[in-house]
């Protein structure tokens, strides 16, 4: 269902039953809400949770913002790297106010906060700009922002800015999202290549949104660090980080844990950047716990 937030439109889907405890999920980059698992939602719906997930702004089925124009990310990358500011069309703080908007619009006061990777700096904007909407927050796989934070190797980095052989077809834009995955995904829990194939055809026959994904990624630059904001954070905060993150390498989530008062910490070995089904019940419990300190 779409529904007005903020003053654009979003695509939202709300599971379980209404007298749950209210949890919302947040995806990363270029990520649709399908890439939460219906089954993973279920586990969550079991455990009592209202669960809602959406597409953020400029991705699924969300509103577009094509009329800002396509980032030059060679530049804004070059820029990035010498520590010049960044305009971005739109900010990762435009995203917090959308999921705060969302709640309001839904009329649920206050919910629990799951965000993944882009997400996750999302939830962190969400709890410091609206804090009275933030029952608990549950911080997957990423980071503070602050520069002297490790990053991918450049390998990584060329893939993840790479386009498919013939972004026109729809089968070769999901053999390139099959061979990112491959790369940033976990090397302990590797998924079936049929998996990956049916749950990224999914994503991409659903909506294909390069621009917009480049979009996103200007507003992760822009957003800089947000260290010196983590202080205010004062809800019960669960991170959960990867050992084996080649995107969002593991140092970030241990300095998430230094920053954010009484936050806890799980780090899980073999994993990378991805959410693989094995975890899924680790996920749950640390999302659990975080909402029973709340």
């Amino acid at each position: 269902m779409q529904i007005s937030a903020n003053g654009i439109s979003l695509e939202v889907e709300d599971h379980g039953s209404p007298a749950g405890e209210p949890l919302v999920l947040i995806m990363g980059l270029g990520m649709q809400l399908v890439a939460w698992h219906p089954d993973f939602v279920a586990m969550l719906v079991a455990r009592g949770f209202r669960v809602i997930r959406f597409d953020n702004r400029d991705i699924g089925l969300s509103q577009r913002f094509d009329h800002l124009g396509v980032p030059n990310l060679a530049l804004d990358s070059l820029r990035f790297a010498v520590g010049m500011k960044i305009k971005a069309p739109y900010t990762v703080a435009d995203m917090a106010d959308d999921t705060a908007a969302l709640l309001a619009a839904m009329g649920i006061p206050s919910a629990h906060i799951c965000g993944a990777s882009m997400g996750g700096m999302i939830a962190q904007q969400l709890a410091v700009r609206h804090p009275q909407r933030v029952k608990s927050l549950t911080l997957i796989m990423t980071s503070s922002g602050a520069r002297s934070l490790p990053g991918p190797s450049l390998k990584v980095r060329s893939a993840l800015i790479s386009r498919p052989a013939d972004p026109k077809n729809v089968q070769s834009v999901i053999e390139h999202y099959v061979k990112l995955y491959r790369l940033i995904g976990s090397p302990d829990y590797p998924a079936p290549e049929a998996y990956l194939q049916e749950r990224l055809g999914q994503s991409v026959r659903r909506s294909y949104r390069p621009a917009g994904t480049a979009r996103q990624m200007v507003a992760i630059a822009a957003d800089g660090n947000r260290s010196p904001l983590l202080g205010q954070i004062r809800q019960p905060t669960q991170i959960i980080h990867g050992k084996a993150d080649p995107l969002v390498p593991v140092e970030a989530g241990i300095d998430l844990g230094a920053k954010i008062a009484g936050a806890e910490i799980d780090l899980i070995p073999g994993m990378g950047h991805d959410l693989p089904t094995p975890l899924w019940p680790r996920f749950v419990a640390g999302i659990a716990g975080a909402a029973r300190r709340a």
